[in-house]
């Protein structure tokens, strides 16, 4: 953290074929190695694979998965006295947005497929479906948080 001033938040650049943000950013999640062209042919070939399965439109139902993604709350360690306790907090939007990204991505490269585009695809249907592993994280996140409860006081 910068002790001089706040540093100001960067805009991501929009996608070039639908000019959304949301789609650039999950560019960057699924981008390696700054292999951008990589990044951009996995998502619209993961796009192409959704609206021929679904016969609907691929970023609505790409946002759609991204909201049941995106968790509420979630638990952040706190030492009081010796002992460390799991506080439960409320996320911000901005980091709930990167979370359900970031599940998103990591969920759809361990599922078993051929390519990273099925994958993806695969993920994005079954998350837009309330169902799939990114899901079940974000309820394993809320159901710890609701576990915690107790030592919500410790929240600072």
């Amino acid at each position: 953290m910068p002790r001089r001033r706040e540093v100001p938040k960067r805009q991501a650049v929009p996608d070039s074929k639908h000019g959304d943000r949301m789609v650039g950013r999950f560019m960057n999640v699924i981008m390696h190695d700054g292999k951008k062209s990589t990044a951009e042919g996995i998502v619209y070939g993961a796009f192409d694979i959704i609206e021929s399965k679904m016969r609907s439109d691929p970023l609505a139902l790409f946002r759609r998965a991204l909201e049941n993604v995106r968790p509420r709350v979630e638990v952040k360690s706190r030492r009081v006295g010796g002992a460390t306790y799991q506080v439960p907090i409320e996320v911000r939007p901005e980091r709930a947005s990167s979370l359900a990204m970031r599940w998103l991505a990591d969920f759809a490269r361990k599922r078993p497929g051929k390519t990273m585009k099925d994958k993806l695809a695969n993920e994005i249907i079954d998350a837009a479906n309330e169902r799939g592993e990114s899901v079940k994280k974000r309820e394993d996140t809320h159901r710890m948080a609701d576990a915690n409860k107790a030592f919500a006081h410790y929240r600072w």
